[in-house]
């Protein structure tokens, strides 16, 4: 059973959500908030497996929770279920290491996105994945070496950025998973990164 927070300042929203989500069996709604402020209380009290949030709330919005929330917990499991596609709120959410980020009337992908998340997938939706073009059109060169990135760890970045996983690329680069991981801990580090996910942003930002 995953257990979940919702925050939505539509309460009507919520409830929907909770009825729906809950009737398949497969998640427990914890708590509801309708900000950012209580969905951080509610992160900090209960500690869900997923945090499910709106993005634009009163208060608080949701990509600020995020922050204060990520700041806490490195680990936390938030998805942005939302009904706007702005560039900078998707690049926000990526940078703050969100680990999903969907639109609210693509309703039938969420309880597998709740699910994924909660196994610490990251999932965007089809209409997020569309938007990476926009970003690449503005993106700069950016000097990885000046940063101290090897040939090898650029090598990492690439297929990170493509979806391999550290199993793939220990086989595309014949290494062993350990020391995948070592490269990737030492190129977050250099990078001032958090996690795969803010490398694949950042690598599409810039290349």
């Amino acid at each position: 059973m995953t257990e979940i927070v919702i925050a939505d300042d539509d309460q009507l929203v919520s409830l929907s959500l909770k009825t729906i989500l809950e009737a398949s069996g497969e998640i427990h709604v914890l708590a509801i908030g309708i900000n950012g402020k209580e969905a951080v209380h509610l992160y900090q009290k209960h500690h869900p497996s997923v945090l499910l949030m709106d993005i634009r709330m009163d208060t608080m919005t949701g990509l600020d929770a995020a922050e204060l929330i990520l700041k806490e917990d490195a680990d936390a499991k938030i998805l942005f279920l939302t009904t706007f596609l702005d560039d900078e709120y998707i690049v926000r959410a990526l940078h703050l290491g969100a680990k999903g980020y969907i639109l609210k009337q693509d309703f039938e992908s969420l309880l597998p996105a709740i699910k994924a998340v909660a196994k610490g997938q990251s999932v965007f939706g089809n209409e997020i994945i569309t938007r990476l073009p926009d970003f690449l059109s503005t993106a700069s060169h950016y000097d990885y070496y000046a940063d101290g990135i090897s040939n090898k760890e650029l090598e990492i970045i690439e297929l990170v950025a493509d979806g391999l996983s550290n199993r793939e690329i220990a086989g595309e680069l014949c290494l062993s998973e350990g020391t995948v991981r070592n490269y990737l801990s030492a190129i977050l580090e250099k990078l001032e990164l958090r996690d795969r996910t803010q490398l694949a942003v950042f690598y599409y930002r810039h290349r």
